[in-house]
């Protein structure tokens, strides 16, 4: 799973790579607080979390047809530290890719990156049991800025401010896995390396003018994630999507299918509950359920130059193992390899419990 985190980001920052425009280097700090989005991260509360970002991004000016479409969004790579204020947790740090966005006359930007992030204090069964949140040194992060900026107030130097919200979790590669959400506001400057940004004009046909016909998509995911219990094993898994989408116009498609789960480490929960809890208590599990799921979803794909992003919700139809809510959701990224492959990582939750990050290799026709 580590690999295919590393592949995706690699790729588009190759893909980023391509182009010659100008850009600029922003470097910010924040602070905030943690989300309690579960009793089980209380006692990881402790203070308020702060560090820095620093990024640097690529300006668009309309050269291709997706940077038209998204009002010339700026695309980069960024470092952040970020300091949790509790001994159990100590630091993490993250590396990733993203957009910014940008609305009302280009002074609102919304960023949205996708990385890879390591903590200084993993959980350990016996120097660090406590922590019920990282229960690996390398996991996944997403961090969300949405932020008023402007640039050129001092020759080059310019302003931004704003709230940013930072996920970390393995999306349970390896029990436990609590998660740590943080929301902080922050302030920094920029300094554009160019002259005043020119735009081509978007001379391309409305959306009520672009077809497609429905598409059929079969994806495959896998990867290794391990049952909610420390120490069950980790244990391949394999989920299998069929959906069609039919494209609404240049930015998005919806979608629709099923998806048939096999969760293998779901195996070991089942014969763990069955040994470990009486017949009649609530976590008792008959061993010969099945641990096999189907689920029934909707979902939406916004398409940025060969890059997607994906978001699906969905409804178990056949779940034979009381385990977890009946409705779960997906949120990743795609990369378009060619016209009809593409391949990507997505976290699966049920809501904000993570339960497979997941390495797809697909094909759309």
């Amino acid at each position: 799973m580590k690999k295919a985190l590393l592949l995706i980001c690699f790729s588009a920052a190759f893909s980023f790579g391509q182009e010659t425009s100008k850009g600029y280097f922003d470097a910010q700090l924040f602070r905030g607080n943690v989300y309690k989005h579960t009793n089980d991260v209380g006692h990881l509360i402790t203070g308020h979390p702060d560090g820095f970002l620093i990024s640097y991004n690529w300006k668009t000016c309309g050269k291709k047809e997706w940077e038209q479409v998204y009002n010339y969004p700026d695309y980069g790579v960024s470092y952040h530290y970020l300091d949790f204020k509790n001994h159990y947790l100590g630091v993490n740090h993250a590396v990733g890719i993203h957009y910014n966005f940008y609305f009302f006359n280009r002074n609102l930007m919304f960023r949205i990156s996708q990385g890879i992030g390591m903590t200084s204090n993993p959980y350990d069964k016996e120097s660090n049991n406590k922590n019920n949140a990282f229960g690996t040194k390398i996991m996944d992060n997403n961090y969300f800025l949405l932020q008023y900026k402007k640039e050129h107030i001092i020759d080059r130097i310019g302003f931004q401010a704003g709230i940013m919200l930072t996920h970390f979790s393995n999306g349970r590669f390896k029990a436990p896995n609590s998660g740590i959400n943080t929301i902080a506001l922050n302030i920094g400057l920029n300094y554009s390396f160019d002259e005043k940004q020119e735009f081509i004009k978007d001379s391309l046909p409305s959306n009520e003018t672009y077809k497609e016909r429905i598409k059929y998509n079969i994806a495959l995911r896998t990867g290794i994630s391990e049952g909610p219990v420390p120490h069950l094993g980790q244990r391949q898994f394999y989920h299998i999507g069929l959906y069609a989408d039919k494209r609404i116009g240049r930015k998005s498609a919806l979608q629709l299918g099923t998806d048939v789960f096999f969760s293998r480490y779901l195996r070991d929960y089942i014969e763990f509950a069955s040994v470990a809890f009486p017949v009649g208590h609530k976590s008792y599990t008959d061993p010969d359920v099945d641990f096999k799921r189907v689920g029934f979803f909707v979902g939406h794909e916004l398409f940025i130059n060969k890059l997607s992003i994906e978001a699906q919700v969905g409804y178990y139809i056949y779940k034979p193992l009381d385990y977890e809510i009946d409705l779960y959701q997906r949120i990743g990224s795609k990369y378009y390899i060619c016209e009809n492959i593409f391949a990507g990582v997505g976290l699966k939750t049920h809501g904000a419990r993570a339960e497979a990050i997941e390495a797809t290799l697909g094909i759309r026709l």
